[in-house]
């Protein structure tokens, strides 16, 4: 295996549709095992993220009586709002056309 991270990586698909997050990326990025990660399509691209553990979204004084499925549930509206942002800046980037041709 390659000392980068970087470098693209073959895993395989098990029947169930399983594919292993290679260990320097599960690393690299505090994936527990066993654990749970995002997982999306943006962009014509699978995209898997770590899901934030209540410490990293409230720091150290973060409301211990918040259950998982609030904190999962706050994690999607939040990543949903950066999509949003995101979109509407690539909008705004996006040439306009040019309505004399």
């Amino acid at each position: 295996m390659s000392s980068s991270t970087r470098d693209p990586e073959v895993v395989r698909v098990s029947q169930k549709g399983q594919a292993t997050i290679p260990k320097p990326l599960r690393e690299k990025f505090g994936i527990d095992t066993p654990g749970e990660v995002f997982i999306y399509e943006e962009n014509e691209r699978i995209i898997v993220e770590p899901i934030p553990s209540l410490d990293e979204l409230g720091g150290i004084h973060a409301d211990t009586d918040r259950n998982r499925g609030d904190v999962l549930e706050r994690v999607r509206e939040l990543k949903h709002e950066e999509r949003q942002r995101e979109e509407a800046r690539a909008d705004r980037l996006r040439p306009a056309d040019s309505e004399d041709e």
